[in-house]
């Protein structure tokens, strides 16, 4: 099992944190840890005596994510679904292209790649596009695991509410955002995993996202060894929760490195 390396670029839900117009205690916190942007990630192993960047999900963000964490190159971009804040900065990978002279390959299940084809015509059609350029993109849908780079992903179906979204295993590293139950056949490929990130919108319960108390459950029936809550909305103080948490279980945070392998 080899080295991986997860860089939080965005830990909040999709209004982030602090929220438009709103004045509640988290949101006017200073506490950099509590200021969160859309959720999205950077996984980071070796392919021979090459490193492979792999970006989960195009954030609403990610142009600032990019330049705050000093982002030069994407090899690859896995979506989990189609919901906007994980989508709607598709566009800013255009830069990357500039950068590497090259397409980006991109991955998700056969209904993201649809609507994201839907949704963004301009990019996968072959009109002319004049004025701004548009980023140079490859589709490929996966319904099951496969090959990366050297790394073998598994893909980790789940739902959020009535939506089927794929979480992705990199070997000992798994990552789950917009979820509300986990399948059997999924919790089987999460079980026993070194590090598990998995999404609570907020501390009570919810209609399409784990509450936090419910999302400590499913990584101790996991089994994980670590565990990482992200996808956060205004109602997680990150210094006040992360007191209260289990033993091997954390707040992500924007900025946020981990590594966890051999």
């Amino acid at each position: 099992m080899g080295r991986v390396q997860i860089l939080f670029l965005g830990s909040g839900t999709s209004t982030g944190v602090p929220m438009i117009g709103c004045n509640c205690r988290e949101c006017a916190s200073t506490d950099e840890k509590d200021k969160r942007t859309r959720s999205s990630a950077l996984i980071r192993w070796r392919d021979g005596k090459s490193e492979r960047q792999v970006l989960v999900d195009a954030s609403t963000d990610l142009r600032y994510q990019s330049l705050r964490f000093g982002l030069n190159r994407l090899d690859a971009v896995l979506f989990t679904h189609s919901h906007a804040d994980h989508v709607h900065g598709i566009d800013e990978l255009r830069s990357f292209n500039f950068i590497q002279r090259a397409e980006i390959p991109c991955y998700g299940s056969p209904e993201t790649l649809l609507s994201i084809r839907s949704r963004f015509d301009y990019i996968f059609n072959d009109a002319i596009y004049r004025g701004g350029g548009k980023p140079r993109l490859s589709l490929h849908p996966v319904e099951g695991d496969f090959d990366l780079f050297g790394m073998r992903v598994s893909v980790l179906p789940v739902r959020h509410g009535d939506m089927e979204v794929f979480g992705y295993r990199f070997g000992p590293v798994a990552y789950i955002t917009d979820c509300n139950f986990i399948p059997n056949s999924t919790m089987e490929k999460i079980r026993g995993v070194p590090l598990l990130v998995l999404g609570a919108v907020q501390r009570k319960t919810h209609a399409t996202h784990f509450g936090l108390y419910e999302a400590i459950e499913v990584i101790r029936d996991a089994g994980a060894g670590r565990g990482y809550i992200t996808h956060m909305n205004h109602d997680i103080p990150h210094a006040e929760i992360s007191a209260e948490l289990p033993e091997n279980i954390f707040l992500a945070y924007d900025g946020l490195l981990e590594t966890e392998g051999g």
